[in-house]
């Protein structure tokens, strides 16, 4: 089989830090490779995973754009999908396009005619309510957690062929250092993931909080203060850095609870193995969870609100504690001694493992190849 992997021209794959759809991709990619699939990159210039073609429209990512106005971004994604679909018209060994474009990818590839077309859906389905309301056809799609599927709209349930949960390269691996005394919350710092909840609760128990991811791409406590003295900025008005500013930084005090900004790499890994917990405060049904199955991989018992995924990830009591209120959150938090780490390992290598989700995919691969062939498809190759 061969594949063109689609994964956008906003970073490299795998990313220097955060960037979720990129290091999904760079997890599935060498699975799928190890199992004799053929992988065509769409990605940028200066992606260094190994692969056996890379197609791009732009030498690195794009991703620093985003924050300017709509009319001076919104041909990034179509100028990278031409380039996608000038690859496509240029050759016919491609069995099927695993798509990961929000919105443009789909939107582009179902009037283009070409080769069978999986697309993955690892975002809120509430932000384009009009575009899978009307889902295009012939375009087949997975979900990144049964929960994110049950609340999608017909007609995108209708094109689901299913839901793959995200994996960790960490799933597997030897567990390394010793546990410390802080807690963790990893991901972008923004309201739906909570953590002015971790930071009032550890405060609250006195225990010490490490807060690590950036605040809308800002990497660094001096980038972003530099946002928020200059109110001319673009950043500066940004709801993730009001977010910060107004619910996040009265809890900071540069002891208790920090924040240190993002963090990749062996650096994140070792932040994250010797926590006593991570914490997910989560505001809103998260579809994919990948820093949960981290933090399992890594034996560090994830402890959340009951929402999303959440439940499809944790088993609760075993593999961590699940939550309904932040009264709880706080209760089970100082229950963490009751996890036990290595099941937690266990677990995650049993279903999180880029093993288990490759072969998943070959298998809504195979089931997407079919549909396509016999759906009637618009434009012409």
């Amino acid at each position: 089989m061969k594949i063109l992997m689609n994964a956008g021209p906003w970073l490299p794959v795998p990313p220097d830090g955060y960037g979720g759809i990129e290091n999904v991709v760079a997890t599935l990619v060498p699975a799928l490779r190890a199992r004799g699939v053929q992988v065509v990159l769409a990605s940028v210039g200066d992606s260094s995973i190994e692969v056996d073609e890379l197609v791009s429209a732009f030498p690195d990512g794009q991703f620093g754009h985003l924050q300017k106005p709509y009319n001076q971004v919104m041909g990034l994604a179509h100028a990278h999908q031409a380039r996608v679909l000038e690859e496509l018209r240029a050759r016919d060994d491609i069995d099927l396009v695993h798509d990961h474009l929000e919105v443009v990818g789909p939107a582009v590839l179902s009037a283009f005619g070409g080769p069978p077309v999986l697309h993955t859906l690892h975002w809120d389905l509430r932000k384009h309510q009009a575009f899978y309301g009307a889902f295009p056809p012939g375009v087949s799609v997975n979900g990144v957690s049964a929960s994110q599927l049950a609340r999608a709209p017909s007609a995108l349930q209708a094109a689901a062929l299913g839901h793959v949960h995200l994996a960790t390269p960490l799933a597997g691996q030897p567990p390394a250092g010793e546990r410390g005394e802080h807690v963790v919350v990893m991901g972008r710092i923004c309201g739906l993931k909570g953590q002015h909840l971790a930071a009032r609760v550890c405060q609250k128990l006195g225990l010490p909080l490490v807060l690590a991811g950036p605040v809308s791409g800002l990497d660094t406590p001096a980038e972003l203060e530099a946002v928020l003295q200059d109110p001319d900025h673009p950043l500066h008005g940004h709801p993730d850095v009001r977010y910060f500013h107004d619910k996040l930084a009265p809890y900071l005090d540069g002891d208790l609870v920090r924040w240190i900004g993002g963090v990749g790499g062996p650096s994140r890994d070792a932040l994250y193995a010797s926590a006593r917990a991570a914490l997910f405060p989560i505001q809103w049904a998260e579809p994919g969870g990948t820093a949960v199955v981290e933090a399992m991989a890594l034996g560090v018992p994830p402890i959340g609100l009951r929402r999303g995924c959440l439940p499809e990830l944790i088993d609760h009591g075993r593999t961590g504690w699940l939550a309904d209120t932040e009264e709880q959150l706080a209760e089970l938090l100082l229950r963490v001694e009751e996890i036990d780490p290595a099941e937690c390992r266990r677990e995650a290598e049993l279903r999180f493992s880029p093993s288990v989700m490759a072969d998943r995919y070959l298998e809504i691969y195979g089931r997407a190849i079919t549909r396509g062939l016999r759906s009637p498809r618009q434009g012409a190759a």
